[in-house]
C-alpha cells in the first residue's frame, strides 16, 4: 500500500500479483476495495494496479473542482502507470472510472495495451442536456455537504439505476452500503462538480481513435445502457459483451460471469477479429461485435 504523489495530489495505489500490469478503476462512491472480490483471480495472471480515485478512499480530495477534471485524473494515471509499471498496461474500468479510462486510451495511447470498459459513458454530447446535467450534480453535490454521507447514500441507492441490486445476497448489499457510507462530504461534493457527466468534455468525436483492442461489457439490464452502446459503436472493432439479468453493475452481479469476461479478453490474441488499429479521423466501426453472456 503506498501514496503517490503526482501533480500535487496523493493517490492510494495498491500493487499486487504477478504477470503483466493491469490498471483497476472503481466507479463514483466506490473505492479500489471495490475490486476486492476479484483481485485473487485477477492476481493470478496479472500485477493489479488498484487505485482510489479523487475524492474517494484514501486519495486526496482537493477543494478545486477543476483538479478532479477526468482529463486531468487521466493524466495522473498516465504517469502513475509509467512509474509503477513501465510498460502499457491493460485497465479496466467502470462506469466513472471507465469514462478515466476512456480518456487514457485517447490522451496517453502507449500507456494503454487492451481496455475493458464496464457501464462506459463517452459523456453528454447535447449542450442543453449537459448543462442541465451539470445543475443537476451540483445541486446534489450541495445536497451531500448539507445533509450528510447517510442521507445521500440513502438517495443513491434508490436511483433506478441501481434497482436491479436489490435482488443481490444481503451480505453483499450490506458491503456495498457500509463502503458507500465511509465516504467523505467534501470528496463526493468535488468529483461531482469537477468529473461529473456534466462537467466532462464529452468524448464522442474522439471515439474513432481509440488505437487498442477494446472490450465493453454492459448489464442487458441497465437503464444507461444506451451510453454504453454508443461508445461501443464509436470504437473500431470494439466488442461488446451484454450480461443478461444485471444492471449498471455487472462485476457485483454477476461477478462470476463478468471475471470470465474479463480474465477471456485478457488473454486473446492482441487483435480481437474483425478489429483494426485507428487514426484519429478514422471512421468508426459501423457494426460492434456482440455477444450476449448468460
Amino acid at each position: 500500500m503506498s501514496r503517490l504523489l503526482v501533480d500535487g495530489v496523493r493517490y492510494e495505489v495498491r500493487v499486487a500479483g504477478s504477470g503483466p500490469p493491469l490498471l483497476l478503476l472503481h466507479g463514483f462512491t466506490g473505492r479500489g476495495a471495490t475490486w476486492a472480490a476479484h483481485l485473487p483471480a485477477l492476481r493470478r495472471v496479472a500485477t493489479t494496479i488498484v487505485v482510489d480515485l479523487l475524492g474517494h478512499g484514501r486519495s486526496d480530495a482537493p477543494s478545486d473542482p477543476a483538479r478532479h477534471a477526468v482529463e486531468r485524473q487521466a493524466a495522473d494515471l498516465a504517469a502513475i502507470l509509467d512509474r509503477v509499471a513501465g510498460v502499457p498496461a491493460n485497465v479496466l474500468g467502470y462506469s466513472f472510472g471507465a469514462r478515466i479510462a476512456l480518456h487514457l486510451a485517447l490522451d496517453a495511447p502507449g500507456a494503454v495495451r487492451r481496455l475493458v470498459l464496464e457501464s462506459p459513458s463517452a459523456g453528454i454530447a447535447d449542450l442543453v442536456a449537459r448543462a442541465e446535467r451539470q445543475a443537476a450534480d451540483r445541486a446534489l453535490a450541495d445536497a451531500i455537504e448539507r445533509d450528510g454521507i447517510p442521507a445521500f447514500v440513502e438517495r443513491w441507492e434508490a436511483s433506478p439505476l441501481f434497482a436491479s441490486q436489490t435482488v443481490l445476497p444481503a451480505a453483499r448489499r450490506a458491503r456495498l452500503h457500509a463502503g458507500r457510507l465511509r465516504n467523505l462530504p467534501a470528496g463526493l461534493a468535488a468529483s461531482l462538480r469537477g468529473a461529473g457527466q456534466g462537467a466532462m468534455t464529452p468524448l464522442h468525436a474522439r471515439l474513432g481513435a481509440v488505437a487498442c483492442p477494446t472490450l465493453v461489457v454492459a448489464g442487458a439490464l441497465d437503464p444507461a445502457l444506451d451510453r454504453a452502446l454508443v461508445v461501443v459503436a464509436g470504437i473500431p472493432g470494439a466488442r461488446l459483451d451484454l450480461v443478461a439479468d444485471t444492471g449498471h453493475a455487472p462485476h457485483l452481479e454477476a461477478p462470476a460471469r463478468f471475471r470470465h469476461l474479463v480474465l477471456s479478453f485478457l488473454a486473446a490474441r492482441e487483435s480481437l477479429p474483425g478489429a483494426r488499429r485507428s487514426t484519429p479521423n478514422a471512421t468508426p466501426a459501423p457494426t460492434p461485435i456482440l455477444e450476449e453472456v448468460t
